[in-house]
C-alpha cells in the first residue's frame, strides 16, 4: 500500500484504463498536477490490464467498465485473483445495480461516476490506496436500495453464508464489521468503539484475513447480506 500523505511518502502509482483516449488524457491531467499521485501508465482495454500491471506496478487501477474486448468487471476479477493485486477504483458513466454489485464483490475498492468532481476523484484515489472504501453518493444509494429490497421469501444462500462467516468472529470483530457495513471510517469507528485508530486498522486487517476478503467494501457487503445493518 503506497503512502498517500506526508512529505517523504512515495506517491500513489496509478494506471488508467479506459477505451476513450480523451477520458484517459483528462484523468492524466487531473492526477498529473497532484504531488502525491503519479500516473505510471495507461491501457485502452481490459485485455491490456495484466501486462500493464506487470509493467508499471501500480498501487491503484482506475478502471472503466464498458470496453470493447474485456470489460472492466472481468479485468477487476482477474486482477483481484493475483497474489498481490493493486487496488481497483471503478470510474464509469454506467451505474446499473448489477454492475455496481459485481464490481464491489469482485474486490473493487471504490466505484465512482465520471461526473465526480476532479478533487473528489483525487481524494478517492488516495483513500483507495490507503485501503478505505470509496463510493459515490449515487452508488451508495443504489447499494442501500439493493439491500433493503433483498428481503427473501424463502432460504437465501447468500444470507446464510454471510451469517455463517460472521458467526465465526469475536464480539469485538463483529462490532467492527458492522461499523464497516454502516460505512464508517477508521476514525469514526475509533470514536464509536473507544479504541485507537491503529487498533481499528488491526481489527480490519484481521477481519480481511479471517473472512478471506480483499477489502473493507467486501466486509460491508457481507454485513449487508447478513441483514445486520
Amino acid at each position: 500500500m503506497a503512502g498517500v500523505t506526508g512529505g517523504d511518502a512515495a506517491p500513489v502509482r496509478v494506471l488508467i484504463v479506459d477505451d476513450d483516449a480523451l477520458v484517459r488524457a483528462g484523468l492524466s491531467m487531473i492526477l498529473g498536477g497532484v504531488p502525491d499521485v503519479r500516473v505510471v501508465g495507461e491501457a485502452a482495454d481490459g485485455a491490456e490490464v495484466p501486462a500493464a500491471v506487470a509493467a508499471y506496478a501500480p498501487d491503484v487501477v482506475l478502471m472503466d467498465i464498458r470496453m470493447p474486448r474485456v470489460d472492466g468487471l472481468a479485468a477487476t476479477e482477474a486482477l483481484r485473483a493475483l497474489p498481490r493485486p493493486p487496488e481497483v477504483l471503478v470510474l464509469t458513466t454506467f451505474d446499473a445495480d448489477d454492475q455496481v454489485l459485481r464490481a464491489l464483490r469482485a474486490g473493487a475498492g471504490g466505484f465512482l461516476l465520471k461526473d465526480t468532481p476532479p478533487a473528489e476523484i483525487v481524494q478517492a484515489v488516495r483513500r483507495v490506496a490507503a485501503g478505505e472504501a470509496t463510493l459515490s453518493p449515487a452508488v451508495t444509494r443504489k447499494l442501500i436500495t439493493h439491500v433493503t429490497a433483498a428481503g427473501p421469501a424463502g432460504p437465501d444462500p447468500r444470507r446464510e453464508r454471510a451469517l455463517r462467516l460472521l458467526g465465526g468472529l469475536t464480539e469485538r470483530e463483529r462490532e467492527v464489521a458492522v461499523a464497516l457495513g454502516r460505512g464508517r471510517t477508521n476514525a469514526e469507528i475509533s470514536g464509536e468503539l473507544f479504541m485507537s485508530v491503529a487498533t481499528v486498522k488491526a481489527y480490519v486487517s484481521r477481519l480481511l484475513t479471517k473472512l478471506e476478503l480483499n477489502n473493507r467494501v467486501q466486509v460491508a457487503l457481507l454485513v449487508h447480506d447478513a441483514g445486520l445493518v
